[in-house]
C-alpha cells in the first residue's frame, strides 16, 4: 500500500470506529474502502472484523476502567445473540435476495420509529442479571438471527432493544452494546481467519483508526450530551442504510 492508502485507511477507520461505538453502521465506510483497495468482498468482510474486534476491545476496556458495564451481564446478553447468529447465517444460504431487502427495510424502519418514540421511564438501578428475563433473551436471540442473516445495522437494533426493554439510558446501552458486539464478532473473525479470508496487515492499519475513533467515542458517550449523540447518530446511520439500499 502507498502512504496515501495507509493514511486513508487510518482516517476512514477513525470515523468508522467513532460511529460504531456511539451507534452502528461504520462498516458502510470501511467495507467499500477495503474493496476499493483491491480486496474481494469476503476477504474485505473478514479483514474488517480485525478492526471491529480491536475497536471493541478498546471501548470495553475504557468503559471498564471508568467503572461502567458488567462482564457477567454482557455475557448473558451476548450468548443468545451468538446462538441466533448461527441460525441466521444458516438461513442466509437458503433464501432469495429479495427476502434480504424486505427484512432489512423492515428492521431499519422499525428501529427509526422506536428511536423517535418518547423516552421511556428509565430504571436508574444498576443493571444486573436479575433484571434479564426470557423476553430479553428472546429479543437478543432474534437480533442474533438478523445479524447472522444480514449484519447491516445490527448495532442499531441492539441499541433500540436494550433501551426500550431494559429502560437504561442510551450511554449505558452503548456500554453493553460494545461488549456484546465484541463477543459476537470473535467467532466470526475466527471463521474468516481459518478460511484465509483475513489480510492482517491491512486490518491492523485500519484498526489503528478504529481504535482512535473508539477512544474518542467513549469520552463523548459518557459526556453530558452523550444520549443525544447516540440517538441522532443512530437515526442518521439508519437513514443512510435505507438510502444506500434504495440507490444501489
Amino acid at each position: 500500500m502507498s502512504v496515501i492508502e495507509l493514511l486513508v485507511l487510518v482516517g476512514i477507520g477513525g470515523v468508522a470506529g467513532f460511529i460504531n461505538v456511539l451507534s452502528a453502521g461504520g462498516s458502510m465506510l470501511t467495507l467499500p474502502l477495503l474493496m476499493f483497495l483491491g480486496l474481494p468482498p469476503q476477504v474485505a468482510n473478514g479483514t474488517n472484523r480485525v478492526a471491529i474486534t480491536l475497536q471493541s476491545i478498546t471501548a470495553v476496556g475504557s468503559f471498564h476502567r471508568m467503572g461502567h458495564g458488567s462482564l457477567l451481564v454482557s455475557l448473558h446478553l451476548a450468548v443468545p445473540a451468538v446462538l441466533g447468529s448461527l441460525l441466521g447465517a444458516w438461513m442466509a444460504t437458503r433464501v432469495a435476495d429479495a427476502v434480504f431487502e424486505v427484512v432489512l427495510v423492515t428492521a431499519m424502519i422499525g428501529a427509526s420509529v422506536f428511536m423517535l418514540l418518547p423516552q421511556p421511564k428509565l430504571d436508574t438501578r444498576p443493571l444486573t442479571t436479575d433484571r434479564l428475563g426470557p423476553v430479553i433473551y428472546l429479543a437478543m436471540f432474534a437480533i442474533g438471527i438478523y445479524g447472522g442473516f444480514i449484519q447491516v445495522g445490527v448495532g442499531a437494533l441492539f441499541i433500540v432493544v436494550l433501551y426500550r426493554m431494559l429502560k437504561i439510558d442510551l450511554p449505558q446501552v452503548n456500554v453493553f452494546k460494545v461488549a456484546i458486539v465484541l463477543i459476537y464478532t470473535l467467532p466470526a473473525l475466527l471463521i474468516f481467519a481459518i478460511n484465509d479470508q483475513v489480510r492482517w496487515g491491512m486490518g491492523l492499519v485500519l484498526a489503528l483508526g478504529n481504535i482512535t475513533g473508539a477512544f474518542l467515542a467513549v469520552r463523548v458517550n459518557l459526556s453530558e450530551r452523550g444520549a443525544q449523540w447516540v440517538k441522532w447518530i443512530t437515526l442518521v446511520m439508519v437513514a443512510a442504510i435505507l438510502v444506500r439500499l434504495i440507490v444501489y
